[in-house]
């Protein structure tokens, strides 16, 4: 790969890795339909695993960001990600089997999907139950939050959302963070950055299922630029997340990849 194409890919990781980690959703929304633009020749198998590679050190690194500033819920977080991690294994196994004519559209079509729900949620206040507090956290700053989660539904939904996740390679934060904070009564900056901690979890079980099956090998010189960028931008983006309004940038982004999806949607193969 030549110097240039190298820094190009770099800092494409470092907007995936800031705008992923800033709005909770690991950044693998972002940058597998750019995958799927930038190589139209590539399995969906190779494309997830690149991306699925690229989200887990994102998650890694924006979950450590989160962990110094205390909103990490770790007890939920070990209970969605062990619930999740049946459907992850299973979603990289059966990626697979896909084709590109079908995958795509598949890809598009969530894509749609997926960002009119964002648009419609992202905001909104967590913890709206009236039901008493059963869960006390105490941020870095001083500030207690005190909310009462419904875990055993989140532990069901997180099959679900593990398994979509490693079969489109997109990571899962874009379904979790919504449900969190509208589903299962988790505060806003709580759920985005307790995703964050199962995202890496599920992510690095999808990683290893494409490792075994041989997908992973070849994408390695293409995602060690873009995961050096994301582990920078990853950074930025939790320290943005107190200090930038994430609901303006959703939907400048939900704009531009409305229109990636309705071209994976429509685009022949």
């Amino acid at each position: 790969m030549d110097p240039l194409s190298a820094l190009l890919l770099a800092l494409l990781g470092v907007v995936v890795g800031a705008l992923g980690t800033l709005i909770g959703a690991g950044g693998g929304f972002l940058l597998l339909p750019v995958l799927a633009l930038l190589y139209p020749r590539e399995t969906p198998d190779t494309l997830t695993a690149f991306s699925l590679a690229v989200v887990s050190l994102n998650a890694l690194s924006g979950s450590a960001a989160y962990a110094r500033l205390g909103r990490i819920d770790f007890r939920s977080g070990l209970i969605f990600a062990l619930a999740g991690l049946p459907g992850a294994i299973l979603g990289a196994w059966v990626t697979r089997f896909l084709e590109r004519r079908i995958y795509d559209p598949l890809l598009g079509g969530f894509l749609i999907l997926g960002y009119g729900w964002l648009l419609a949620w992202h905001g909104r206040g967590g913890g709206a139950s009236a039901a008493p507090a059963t869960r006390r956290l105490v941020e870095r700053d001083g500030t207690v939050v005190a909310y009462a989660p419904r875990v055993g539904l989140g532990a069901l939904t997180s099959l679900l959302v593990g398994f979509v996740s490693s079969l489109l390679g997109i990571g899962g934060g874009i379904l979790h963070v919504p449900l969190m904070v509208t589903v299962l009564d988790f505060p806003v900056h709580i759920a985005t950055a307790t995703s964050h901690f199962v995202l890496a979890i599920l992510a690095l079980a999808g990683v290893a299922v494409h490792a075994a099956g041989g997908s992973l090998a070849p994408t390695w010189p293409r995602v060690l630029p873009v995961g050096l960028g994301v582990l920078a931008g990853a950074q930025a983006g939790a320290w943005l997340s107190s200090r930038v309004p994430a609901r303006a940038i959703l939907r400048a982004l939900a704009a531009a990849l409305a229109i990636v999806g309705l071209r994976l949607l429509f685009e022949r193969h």
